[in-house]
């Protein structure tokens, strides 16, 4: 009886200091589709299903012989059975994990498993955690739809036993990372630093660069010291780089980065590398309405102005002229390395027609050519090296005016003129037509100058003047009080159109061609000449008069 009373004891104690609730340890004894049973030293073995042992994959991840932590729900349930739970182990085990964790500030990771109202519901071994929308990053998040069923890491915050409530912030461990890579990244990124980084987009502008917890933007223009029609010429999502900090905003955590900064700049000693005048080969580049891009080595392109193209269209279209991937002959006009700008000429690599135009031909030759515009100021006329000479309206004829002149001319017609003057420099010739011809204004000068007394017709009067033909293309003016020997304030009112009038050449300008007559001159020196053929008449007859002697004796004092 002592021997049966002291095992009965034995097996009785296990169950005297278990309670519902108690974490205990048991022995896997059998494991199939549906349940593990287990050996927990109770009043009898434990069937648990096979559920709550399964992991992420969805297999049982215990076999016969595993010793487990199972929690009593059960001592004795009526049934004579004892009842254990894996999954309530496993949860008390996480809330005592969650708990300590509170105390020591660790990270710990759990699943997303959906969204919840004002946040997101986290699971972390087999307990629901709440991770508070605010709390899900740094900056504010309005779509959640990225963290579902994904992995986070977190803080726990705050533990309510009693509520069953656990929450968590995701922005605490960012916080404090940020905090940790900040330092790093600040040290990282100062300015001339060659950083390594992954091209993660492509822009029309340039591409975005992940520079590990940073991004960096990669502008166009710092892609290449060449010509860069679009980023993908020269990079691809997912590559992996090297650049140069150029500039590092620590406030707005901007970073610039340079690729062709990497390399040597080519303007460096470019104005002794290609002296002004040089002539060389290079490859159109790039077409714009104002001229052609020729790339005369890597990274080094000067511009063909549409005006230093060719020598006698000023308003060529460019692509008319050259073509992208043309090799084309250039001279070196102007170099800026200060503004990187090279200023390039086509023309000049060819003979330039206006000079062999003025090696061939002299002030005062006779040349032929036709008619190739006609404008308000004058004709242009087609010539030898397909260059334009023009004859200004006041070229045109000595004795029609400009306006009258030009209407007798037609474009396409073929004329002679004579060569005025040739400039080489501005690129213009002037020539003349009227000049074929000796001027009708010189050739009367010639007989006629100041002085001479003249006769002509009065082609127009007016009160204060008066125009006289003199002969054809010879013109000239008389003020109202020369029309006449007597006092005169109107001259219509002694002369009319078409009246003829002789009249003394007073002045001469030949500059202007002006000519001025005066009636009251020639009447005055014909007064003049009259008294002197008298005079001599008297003196030669021996006679005299008694007014001749009294004015005589008068002289004489």
């Amino acid at each position: 009886m002592e021997s049966f009373a002291s095992l009965f004891e034995q097996q009785l104690s296990p169950l005297l200091n278990v309670r519902e609730g108690d974490v205990i340890e048991a022995t896997v004894v059998a494991v199939d589709n549906k349940y593990v049973t287990v050996d927990a030293g109770l009043k009898s073995e434990a069937s648990i299903a096979a559920n709550e042992f399964k992991d992420e994959t969805g297999t049982v991840a215990v076999k016969v012989g595993d010793v487990v932590k199972v929690a009593v729900k059960a001592v004795e349930d009526g049934n004579g059975e004892t009842r254990l739970s894996r999954g309530d182990a496993l949860r008390i085990a996480a809330w005592e994990e969650l708990e300590g964790s509170l105390e020591s500030a660790e990270v710990l990771t759990g699943f997303v498993y959906g969204r919840v109202k004002g946040g997101l519901g986290v699971m972390y071994k087999n307990v629901r955690l709440f991770l508070p929308g605010s709390l899900i990053d740094v900056r504010a998040v309005r779509d959640f739809a990225p963290f579902d069923n994904k992995s986070v890491e977190f803080r726990v915050i705050k533990v309510d036993r009693r509520r069953n409530n656990i929450v968590i912030s995701r922005k605490a461990v960012l916080a404090e990372r940020s905090g940790e890579d900040n330092k790093a990244i600040i040290e990282r990124m100062q300015e001339g630093n060659v950083v390594s980084g992954i091209v993660k987009n492509i822009t029309d502008y340039g591409a975005f660069v992940d520079l590990g917890g940073i991004d960096g933007l990669l502008y166009i223009t710092d892609l290449s010291w060449k010509r860069v029609k679009h980023p993908s010429e020269l990079l691809t999502v997912g590559q992996e780089i090297e650049a140069k900090v150029l500039r590092f905003d620590q406030e707005k955590h901007r970073v610039s980065l340079g690729l062709k900064q990497m390399l040597n700049d080519p303007w460096v000693g470019i104005a002794d590398r290609f002296p002004e005048g040089t002539r060389l080969h290079g490859k159109v580049s790039n077409l714009t309405d104002y001229g052609a891009f020729v790339e005369l080595e890597s990274g080094i392109e000067g511009l063909v102005h549409v005006s230093e193209m060719d020598w006698t269209n000023k308003n060529v279209n460019p692509s008319k002229v050259v073509k992208l991937g043309d090799e084309v002959q250039v001279q070196i006009l102007e170099i800026n390395p200060e503004k990187r700008r090279i200023s390039l000429g086509m023309k000049q690599c060819q003979a330039n027609p206006w000079t062999e135009f003025a090696d061939r031909f002299k002030k005062g030759d006779r040349i032929s050519g036709q008619i190739r515009s006609i404008t308000d100021f004058g004709l242009f006329i087609g010539l030898e090296g397909n260059i334009d000479g023009l004859v200004h309206v006041s070229d045109i004829s000595w004795v029609v005016s400009g306006d009258a002149a030009i209407r007798n001319y037609k474009k396409g017609q073929d004329v002679e003129a004579v060569i005025i003057s040739v400039d080489v420099e501005k690129e213009r010739i002037a020539l003349g037509i009227k000049q074929l011809d000796m001027d009708p204004h010189s050739n009367f000068l010639n007989d006629n100058d100041r002085g001479s007394i003249v006769t002509g017709t009065v082609k127009e009067v007016t009160a204060d003047n008066v125009v006289v033909t003199l002969a054809d293309g010879v013109e000239a003016v008389m003020s109202a009080r020369d029309s006449s020997t007597e006092k005169v304030d109107d001259a219509t009112k002694v002369l009319a159109v078409g009246d003829s009038v002789e009249a003394m050449i007073t002045n001469v300008d030949r500059k202007t061609r002006l000519i001025t007559l005066s009636v009251r001159a020639k009447d005055n020196k014909d007064e003049a000449e009259a008294v002197k053929r008298v005079k001599q008449a008297e003196k030669a007859s021996g006679t005299t008069n008694l007014g001749s002697l009294l004015q005589d004796k008068l002289s004489q004092g």
